[in-house]
């Protein structure tokens, strides 16, 4: 049995010795160490023989068990570090490439802009609301104290889907709508401010200031005490909000369908604090947005009743503030998506 032992430790020296690859060493490892391998065979012939040999031989079986176990993981290493070496050696990256470069984005200022005056607005109370951009013909201008065939239409006349839908040409559309809806529960014990915003079109001029489809906020406070020092009051604080805390407002008379009294509201330049400047053309006065008083005809045709209820209106170009804060000279770069344009943004509101 010693004998067996012996030779068949010489046959595994032999075979590893041989060795080229991993596969030969899992087939050692079955020849060697599996269930029926030899050595497992002279380890069961061990009970049917004499003490003394019993004992010579399971040491040495021991000893060579050991030995083809170690021989085995020795080899198995040796290739697994060999492998690991050509993968790397394959796979090796150069260091001294540039890193990758990550995009990051940034929001357009357009949108920047409309959650700031909406932040400002829902601490004031009113309500945001969103509509659609194709409207009737009978919320866009007849709600709103402008007939067919009445002459103010003639600035606003823009693109029409039918003869009874129109793209919207003011966010006021939605002040008639909520109207309309106030009038069915009644808005007399109460004040009810909504802000409608988004998407506009209209005939315009064509320069770097105007555009025939811009964004605009839209806003209407009413209630039974509504006043014209109510409304001085919000557009001064909107201003300061906007734009900082020296800076004032004056309202000027003007014309527009649906208020009276109607002004335009100025802005006092914020660069040269009043003194003169390119920025407010050496007046000291930049033109900001249109206010008022909404006409009674208004309340009427949306079912409120005038006598016991006033409201104040307001609306404002998105584009027109952003170009003020962020000192952008022409309305088309908020439309051209260029990456140029929308890549200063990255630190604003972000």
């Amino acid at each position: 049995m010693l004998d067996k032992l012996k030779e068949l430790q010489e046959i595994f020296k032999n075979k590893i010795t041989s060795s080229l690859t991993k596969d030969d060493v899992e087939e050692l490892k079955k020849e060697f160490m599996g269930k029926n391998s030899p050595l497992n065979a002279i380890l069961q012939d061990l009970r049917n023989v004499d003490a003394e040999v019993r004992q010579k031989a399971g040491k040495l079986a021991n000893e060579i068990k050991t030995e083809i176990i170690e021989s085995l993981n020795t080899l198995q290493e040796k290739f697994n570090q060999e492998e690991l070496k050509t993968k790397l050696s394959a796979e090796k990256i150069d260091v001294s490439l540039p890193g990758l470069d990550f995009n990051f984005g940034s929001k357009h200022p357009l949108n920047l802009v409309i959650e700031e005056l909406s932040q400002i607005f829902s601490e004031l109370g009113f309500e945001m609301v969103d509509g659609t951009e194709f409207e009737s013909d009978e919320y866009n201008f007849q709600r709103l104290n402008l007939p067919e065939g009445h002459p103010a239409r003639d600035m606003q006349d823009t693109f029409y889907v039918n003869e009874n839908q129109v793209l919207r040409t003011h966010c006021t559309n939605m002040s008639s709508r909520v109207l309309s809806e106030l009038a069915k529960t009644g808005p007399d014990s109460k004040q009810h401010g909504s802000v409608s915003f988004g998407n506009v079109y209209r005939r315009d001029v064509d320069d770097a200031t105007h555009s025939h489809q811009f964004m605009q906020i839209d806003a209407f406070l009413i209630g039974p005490k509504i006043s014209f020092s109510n409304l001085k009051w919000i557009l001064q604080y909107l201003c300061k909000r906007l734009f900082g805390e020296k800076v004032n407002i004056r309202m000027r008379p003007s014309y527009f369908p649906f208020t009276e009294p109607s002004a335009e509201v100025d802005l006092s330049c914020f660069k040269c604090e009043g003194k003169g400047c390119k920025l407010c053309k050496n007046s000291g006065w930049i033109e900001i947005l249109g206010s008022g008083i909404f006409n009674e005809s208004v309340l009427k045709l949306n079912g409120i009743n005038p006598q016991k209820n006033t409201a104040l209106a307001f609306g404002v170009g998105v584009e027109r503030i952003a170009m003020l804060k962020y000192g952008i000279s022409n309305i088309r770069d908020f439309y051209e998506n260029d990456v140029r344009f929308l890549n200063q943004f990255h630190f604003f509101g972000n």
